[in-house]
């Protein structure tokens, strides 16, 4: 009895198991360990004998080896045997049990973990798709855009060898290498940054100029176009004297007018060496207001706004002014001014609607483009560089096509 009490007592705390021997759930081919009981079973049915004890030899850290510890289980007879180490199938049993425990905690922590991460990307994500501004799409036109290939015709108009459709002239006559060889198509596509580039035998420097905007006051008797003496470019020769101390290692931009004024018109003209900007601006599909200030020489009725805000026919194609006002008429003269508005900017437009109306021009001033106002300060034949919020304006305050309008404001004082 005393043995059998001895026996269970060390099943139940064996170190291997993390509970009491019988408690343990084993699967259908691993039967119950077996308890000794002091019943009515007499020791002679186990048929048990215990070697004696081995002596304790001491660890190599000094301390005494654990003690051994029997098991008794029922062999393949069916009869209670001593073991001195776990069956077989009570270990395949607990490694079993410990795997799936450990399956079932990561499982439960990769869950958490997933739910946690999609109620970030839920609190992170915009209520509504990102919207680029103006000032973003022109800082990815100047610093991304312009470092991509590109038309070979475009990149010598940008470098400033000529105009884009001088430069086409050049390359279709020879006068253009590309990394040693003779390219005569525009559509050529080049990298100034990395391909080799001449043109009558100078090389193109590998840095663009950058984008240039000013605001001139354009005085009576200059011309839009480039190389004359009045031009309305060789207003600003003073600033690119002083370029090459500004940019140093940059070629000097070739600068154009954005749209044109007559010979006899004065006021606000834009300057620039980015075509896409001045197409945009000039183009009548942009639909951009211009505002005017017409001087006319004699008195002006109600009759001949009236004729002016029907509009009239240039180059085959119907103009209608968007509005028509008279401005406080000059006490010391006998000439009225008005105050005229058009989104197309076609050739001469204001000179042909108020011609049309039986009234002749005595002077004709553009100041007002988009939402930019000539400065009253600026003198005739300044100039001024124009800012980021400027050129905004200079964009903005864009009407409806003549197909869309219903009808032409036109106010009598």
């Amino acid at each position: 009895m005393a043995l059998a009490t001895a026996a269970a007592a060390a099943i139940s705390v064996h170190p291997f198991l993390s509970r009491p021997a019988c408690v343990l759930r084993c699967g259908r081919r691993i039967r119950p360990l077996l308890l000794l009981r002091a019943s009515s079973t007499s020791s002679s049915d186990f048929n048990i004998t215990f070697a004696e004890p081995a002596p304790s030899k001491a660890s190599p850290s000094g301390q005494s080896a654990q003690p051994l510890v029997p098991w008794i289980a029922r062999g393949a007879d069916g009869k209670p045997a001593l073991h001195t180490s776990p069956p077989p199938d009570v270990l395949q049993a607990v490694a079993a049990a410990e795997a799936e425990a450990k399956r079932a905690k990561k499982s439960q922590k990769g869950a958490a973990g997933d739910a946690s991460l999609k109620v970030k990307e839920r609190k992170a994500a915009p209520t509504a798709p990102p919207k680029f501004s103006k000032a973003a799409r022109r800082f990815y036109n100047e610093n991304i855009r312009e470092h991509e290939p590109q038309r070979l015709a475009k990149v010598l108009a940008a470098a400033g060898v000529a105009s884009r459709r001088t430069s086409e002239e050049l390359i279709f006559q020879g006068k253009v290498t590309v990394n040693g060889s003779v390219c005569t198509s525009p559509q050529t596509k080049v990298d100034i940054a990395k391909d080799s580039i001449y043109v009558n035998g100078n090389r193109i420097a590998k840095k663009l100029p950058p984008k240039l905007y000013f605001a001139v006051n354009k005085p009576k008797g200059y011309i839009c176009s480039s190389g004359e003496e009045k031009s309305v470019i060789s207003l600003l020769d003073d600033y690119l004297k002083g370029w090459n101390k500004l940019q140093p290692g940059t070629p000097k931009p070739r600068l154009f007018t954005v749209g044109r004024l007559d010979v006899a018109t004065t006021g606000l003209i834009v300057v620039t060496n980015d075509g896409e900007f001045a197409q945009k601006v000039a183009h009548p599909s942009s639909n951009i207001t211009k505002e005017y200030v017409v001087t006319i020489d004699g008195a002006v009725h109600k009759k001949h706004l009236i004729a002016i805000s029907e509009g009239t026919r240039i180059d085959g194609v119907k103009v209608v002014p968007d509005s028509v006002e008279p401005l406080d008429a000059q006490t010391d003269t006998k000439r009225t001014r008005l105050k005229i508005v058009v989104h197309e900017g076609r050739n001469h437009e204001v000179r042909e609607l108020v011609q049309n109306a039986g009234l002749k021009v005595y002077a004709l001033k553009r100041v007002r483009i988009g939402r930019f106002r000539l400065p009253s300060d600026l003198g005739i034949g300044k100039m001024v560089e124009l800012k980021e919020a400027d050129i905004k304006a200079l964009e903005g305050d864009q009407r409806a096509s003549p197909k869309t309008r219903d009808s032409v404001s036109v106010e009598v004082k």
